[in-house]
């Protein structure tokens, strides 16, 4: 069966958008789709704007998603993936204290520990900032985190923002969800669909696979 891929640009520090990468790691059990994984940041997409969303003067979240690029560029998408995994089982719900749960995190995904000091380098922010727009690109910077690009096994491409879930849901329900989502974002002109106002993130739906 032919198999699609799905590049899947998060933030590490949004729970909603770890519902939807369980998911999307349910859709690859279900449906032939590849995932590949990439920064997003939402630090770098509220710069300029006068009031914080995320609520974070003090810049904590640049934290996790510097480790995360610093994943990505020694060790490939695919640890990547590990870590993040990791760093919402092992480590748990991010906070603002964030050295101990990175370091357990990069262990239990197979990295070295001495990767969590990568979140205090200003240096990684250049590369952080290039996997953010490759994916802000795609869809505009109207939007958040996670961001999906979908190439079919012809050639044929969608993209779009979310979508926003606060359960994740597994088997074939995971596996109709994304034919819904796919056929809706891949008519000509479609933009936007909202249903009502997200419920809070249940953590514990999210099966820790992938």
């Amino acid at each position: 069966m032919p198999t699609w891929t799905a590049d899947f640009w998060f933030d590490p520090s949004c729970p909603y958008t770890w519902i939807t990468s369980r998911w999307a790691v349910e859709v690859a059990r279900v449906r032939p789709v590849r995932l590949r994984w990439h920064v997003l940041s939402l630090s770098v997409l509220n710069e300029g704007r006068e009031e914080d969303p995320e609520n974070d003067p003090e810049g904590y979240l640049w934290i996790p998603v510097r480790v995360c690029a610093a994943v990505h560029d020694h060790y490939g998408q695919e640890a990547l993936g590990r870590f993040y995994t990791a760093l919402w089982t092992v480590g748990r719900e991010p906070h603002d204290d964030w050295m101990g749960p990175l370091e357990d995190a990069l262990a239990a995904a197979g990295l070295p520990r001495e990767l969590a000091a990568a979140g205090h380098d200003p240096d990684l922010d250049a590369s952080v900032r290039a996997s953010h727009e490759s994916g802000v690109a795609l869809v505009g910077d109207h939007v958040g985190t996670p961001i999906i690009a979908v190439t079919g096994p012809g050639g044929e491409q969608a993209a779009f923002f979310g979508p926003v879930l606060s359960q994740a849901p597994a088997g074939e329900d995971a596996g109709r969800l994304w034919d819904a989502v796919l056929a809706v974002a891949s008519v000509p002109g479609f933009h936007e669909l909202k249903a009502t106002p997200p419920a809070p993130p249940r953590i514990d739906s999210a099966a820790p696979r992938g």
